[in-house]
């Protein structure tokens, strides 16, 4: 082998080793943080992961409600500056209110948010009782219309209205929209949906609450309706904060409130009482 060939080789080794420093710093190196800054920020969420994966007694239903317990706490006790609270319908069945004060027996419940009409004729079995009785165990209530996209949106609104007697300081009434039209467009459906709003804003002289699900309101009511509080449900493991147009985060449909059987979905408002209740219904009305 000649001198200009070894020359040669070395240069072009030299120039791969330049252009593999030059990758290891320019792509390796920020790959790097990024799994370190993601590794930080998702390691609630990891850590969950990681125990599920090897604790195999996990499979039981107790144990299965251990790991939700186990979760909201984690997330509530990250929040500790906000206030939380319940949703409850009919489904909870018969509540034991004498006993419901806190979440999973620590964190006081703030608000409550019940169920009060479906559709143009439909009324919760249980609104009446869980209303009344609602009224001594939190320091603030609420009631929401289940919205049905396929029946007339006036009607519904009416039928709210002839179903619930907000007095002020209740927390304004909730439009909870989960569905997809079936007989008519998206288009047609956000002319509904604010047709209601409007109706319920006119009668109760406040603004309502939109609910949904995150998705749900990514894709269809983003652009229309920002500038209505917003209640949006995830349950989306590795979500550990709300977004920043969250106003109330319904972060577990698993929840533990002594005094009612079986789960109860949990909310996160953020802000402080305060701040909730300068939403409610104003006493000048």
């Amino acid at each position: 082998m000649t001198k200009s060939t070894r020359t040669v080789k070395r240069k072009q080794k030299s120039d791969k080793e330049i252009q593999r420093i030059y990758l290891f710093w320019s792509i390796g190196i920020p790959a790097i943080l990024i799994i370190l800054f993601a590794a930080y920020y998702y390691r609630g969420g990891i850590r969950f992961f990681v125990k599920n994966i090897f604790e195999s007694g996990y499979t039981s239903d107790s144990k299965e409600i251990d790991k939700h317990n186990e979760r909201n706490i984690y997330l509530m006790s990250k929040f500790d500056d906000k206030i939380f609270g319940i949703d409850i319908s009919e489904y909870q069945g018969n509540i034991d209110w004498v006993s419901v004060n806190t979440i999973n027996d620590r964190f006081p419940i703030d608000f409550i948010f019940i169920r009060a009409t479906m559709g143009t004729t439909a009324v919760d079995k249980r609104y009446k009782s869980n209303w009344k009785s609602a009224e001594s165990r939190a320091k603030l209530r609420g009631a929401y219309h289940y919205f049905r996209p396929n029946e007339n949106s006036i009607k519904q609104a009416r039928n709210f209205i002839k179903t619930v007697k907000l007095t002020p300081g209740d927390l304004p009434p909730v439009l909870d929209i989960e569905e997809r039209p079936r007989q008519q467009s998206m288009d047609s459906l956000k002319v509904g949906l604010k047709r209601w709003l409007e109706t319920i804003e006119s009668h109760y002289k406040v603004r309502p609450i939109i609910y949904s699900g995150d998705s749900y309101y990514t894709d269809f009511l983003e652009h229309e309706f920002t500038d209505y509080t917003l209640w949006i449900a995830n349950y989306n493991f590795w979500v550990e904060r709300p977004k920043k147009h969250w106003n109330f985060w319904q972060f577990s449909e698993k929840g533990s409130v002594t005094g009612i059987r079986g789960n109860v979905d949990l909310n996160l408002f953020d802000g402080n009482i305060e701040q909730l209740e300068q939403l409610c219904v104003p006493f000048d009305n």
